[in-house]
């Protein structure tokens, strides 16, 4: 218990003091894993309202691919990215392994079956005639997903808050495409680590509650907007 008391000390400690180094992970962290969540949005919810309206030939298939990837190891993610990023791979000229961008491509591939799996069953689960009805009111296309995402609404925003839960706190791949590098790709989570591997219990404990406090904040703004016009 006194250690744990003493990584809350710490943690209010560096936050008071507005520990620069602190300051600059905790920002870094949440940049890269905003800009993940934000890119893993349209590509999982573009997918999953896709698959959920449209029939076609392998459809079956890469919904099995995309729940596969749902529970998709994230060593296993920094593996291939790593792979690809590599100065021999496909993209090794573009010279993105061990940046910030790396560690965001990799959190994209992790997010984006997450939010596609949970999206694609949020919209199985309208009625099965509400697009019809949609349709028949004179609605095109793009004016019936919109009203089905609307509809779908409170799912989404779960699908969501998973994706973002599952890429601001993973760490292997993170540390394998990115390198934990001081002042450019240290996140919270490869900082806690690290950390904890020099025996610094308490500078760990405080990483580790930043990150807690980072993602109920973000999280509780999420559940606000979800919330708000929850239908009665």
């Amino acid at each position: 218990m006194d250690l744990i008391w003493e990584g809350v000390k710490k943690a209010v400690e560096l936050l008071l003091k507005l520990d620069r180094e602190v300051l600059g992970i905790t920002w870094l962290t949440l940049k890269i894993s905003g800009v993940a969540t934000l890119v893993s949005l349209a590509l999982g919810v573009g997918a999953g309202v896709g698959l959920a309206l449209k029939t076609f030939p392998g459809r079956r298939l890469i919904i099995a691919l995309i729940n596969t990837g749902m529970g998709l190891p994230p060593v296993v993610v920094g593996l291939w990215v790593t792979m690809f990023l590599w100065r021999n791979g496909p993209f090794g000229s573009f010279g993105l392994l061990y940046t910030p961008s790396a560690i965001v491509i990799a959190q994209i591939v992790i997010a984006t079956p997450i939010i596609a799996g949970l999206s694609l069953t949020a919209i199985q689960h309208l009625p099965p005639n509400l697009k019809l009805q949609i349709l028949s009111l004179g609605a095109n296309k793009l004016q019936m997903v919109w009203l089905l995402a609307k509809e779908a609404r409170l799912p989404l925003m779960a699908a969501v808050m998973a994706g973002f839960g599952g890429i601001v706190s993973e760490i292997g791949a993170s540390i394998m495409v990115g390198g934990n590098l001081k002042g450019y790709t240290r996140v919270l989570t490869t900082a806690t680590v690290m950390e904890t591997g020099r025996g610094n219990f308490d500078i760990a404990l405080a990483l580790g509650f930043i990150l807690l406090l980072l993602s109920f904040v973000i999280n509780a703004l999420l559940t606000h907007l979800q919330q708000r016009e929850r239908p009665r």
